[in-house]
């Protein structure tokens, strides 16, 4: 069941009990994080846009958003109600460094620039940044922690907040800093999904790093029920952690795995995984996300890991 919207900025003429759906530009929609949004939005009845760098399937246009000139073309064509941004290069170890500021600097603001250039003004732009602009901070880290990025990854989404700032008071703008969150379909390079994969192929033992360190986990399908919540929110102008706000560690998603899956493995300490001066717990706080976004439900980790190892 579609959902019926009222466009007041809308010139198109339409009969007055006419359903207008809002469209939504989301960029690196083809990606992990990109597949759920978009899901998570159709469901509900948007029309929904995705951008890819090469050529466009069914439901997507093609967009470098390296390019200012193509950012305007497809601004100026669409005109989307809402924009989600997440295409970014988002490989911590990426090769190519300049490629890195390019894509998530240059690019992000070249997309803010294209609608001031064609004279359109979407009602919210949503834009993913990184906890990973934190840094090596330890404890449970809020909004006002200070910004402390250990690599290119982490600077150039930093470079990239600092920039899109500058267009707070010209576009209605909320940016998110999502710390880790997993499900299915995320590539096995991350620690969640790899645990479960060896959990699912009833593998003998797994190799990790240091076993007592505590992170913030959440589920995509919470992140993307908040990025469509904060959407249709009032809030602009506003930076925002993204997570559950409570610390596990692995020693806790072995054993949730293990009880889920029914399945025992040997656990091994791999050396070349053990991180010197590793933070011990790094946990985000949710406070200022659960005072915008109040009534959003939480998905716990055990309902999470549940969902991967039935699907893999």
């Amino acid at each position: 069941m579609r959902r019926s919207f009222s466009d007041t900025g809308s010139s198109d003429l339409r009969h007055p009990f006419e359903p207008v759906t809002h469209r939504v530009l989301v960029t690196g929609a083809s990606g992990f994080t990109g597949n759920y949004v978009r899901e998570e939005l159709a469901d509900v009845g948007y029309e929904v846009v995705g951008t890819r760098a090469g050529a466009a399937q069914p439901g997507e246009c093609t967009l470098d958003i390296t390019s200012l000139q193509d950012c305007r073309r497809v601004i100026g064509e669409l005109r989307p109600t809402y924009i989600v941004h997440l295409a970014a290069i988002s490989f911590v170890a990426h090769d190519d460094p300049l490629a890195l500021y390019n894509v998530n600097v240059i690019g992000t603001t070249n997309l803010l620039q294209a609608c001031i250039d064609v004279g359109h003004q979407p009602r919210k732009v949503l834009i993913a940044s990184s906890a990973n602009i934190y840094g090596n901070a330890e404890g449970v880290v809020d909004e006002n922690s200070a910004p402390a990025p250990v690599n290119h990854y982490a600077a150039s989404k930093l470079a990239m907040e600092h920039l899109v700032r500058t267009w707070f008071d010209r576009l209605p703008i909320i940016v998110t800093r999502p710390f880790n969150y997993t499900g299915r379909g995320q590539s096995e390079r991350f620690l969640v999904p790899k645990i479960v994969s060896h959990f699912v192929r009833r593998r003998p033992f797994i190799e990790l790093g240091n076993l007592n360190v505590a992170r913030d986990f959440s589920d995509v399908r919470m992140v993307s029920r908040a990025y469509r919540a904060l959407l249709e929110s009032r809030v602009a102008g506003e930076t925002l952690n993204v997570c559950s706000g409570s610390p596990r560690t692995l020693n806790e998603i072995l054993d949730i795995a293990r009880g889920t899956s029914g399945h025992d493995l040997e656990v091994r300490v791999n050396p070349a995984f053990v991180r010197q001066n590793e933070v011990k717990l790094l946990v985000g706080s949710s406070a200022r996300l659960n005072r915008l976004v109040p009534e959003m439900p939480a998905i716990e980790l055990e309902d999470t890991i549940g969902w991967m190892l039935s699907h893999v």
